[in-house]
């Protein structure tokens, strides 16, 4: 299932202009960083390590001019920015959910990681200001990352959770993820999310017929969405 995606058109890696511009975007952001911001973060994580030192340096400016808002003169990092995709190649970027994991799928073959890594801070900068600030912070961990964008990297972006499709929306909204995973709705009271974990908990213990292997990571699960919502 893909959560978030983004097209990315380019020019050619030989071409004499060098040209980058944004095409479909799908980038949940709401509550931010989200399932987009993390994409974003991955596709620069991947991308930067590639990308010449002297280069990488001017992505950083870059970084922190879009973060601020400021005005961005073009050409910048040797390639210009537009609207135009006539004539430019088509990349697409995307974060997957499967058999409940989290992985990035890339296409990077067709241009230079500069146009990859360019088109992700583009795409930030285009972000409602509201949300834009988390979705650079994450950008600022990825530009740095210089490692494999695998499950670590995920871990990390998301501040330590596991990096599954449940941990995300732990992640996004801490008290639709613990109402869920109590089976409680807004209005609860705390007498009712203690009866609730107290019935969840019993019915996870191996003793009533819960998979031994199972069991830890679901009782560890409902502590931390009681604790969310007392």
């Amino acid at each position: 299932m893909i959560i978030a995606e983004l097209e990315i058109y380019h020019s050619r890696p030989i071409a004499p202009t060098r040209r980058v511009a944004l095409g479909q975007r799908n980038l949940p952001v709401e509550p931010a960083p989200g399932a987009g911001g993390l994409l974003l973060a991955g596709i620069l994580g991947e991308m930067a390590p590639e990308v010449q030192p002297d280069l990488r340096e001017h992505l950083y400016l870059l970084l922190e001019d879009l973060a601020a808002g400021r005005r961005i003169p073009q050409p910048r990092v040797r390639h210009r920015f537009q609207t135009d995709t006539v004539g430019l190649l088509r990349s697409s970027h995307r974060l997957v959910a499967a058999h409940g994991g989290l992985s990035f799928k890339f296409e990077g073959e067709r241009g230079l990681p500069v146009q990859h890594a360019l088109g992700a801070l583009y795409a930030a900068g285009q972000l409602p200001p509201s949300v834009r600030e988390p979705v650079f912070e994450s950008l600022r961990s990825a530009l740095v990352w210089g490692q494999p964008v695998d499950e670590r990297f995920i871990s990390a972006i998301m501040g330590g959770r596991a990096g599954s499709l449940d941990d995300l929306k732990a992640w996004n909204d801490p008290v639709a993820w613990a109402l869920e995973t109590l089976g409680l709705e807004p209005g609860f009271t705390r007498r009712n999310v203690l009866k609730r974990y107290r019935v969840l908990l019993r019915d996870a213990h191996p003793d009533h017929g819960a998979a031994e292997q199972l069991a830890a990571a679901r009782i560890a699960e409902l502590g931390q969405a009681r604790d969310i919502l007392l």
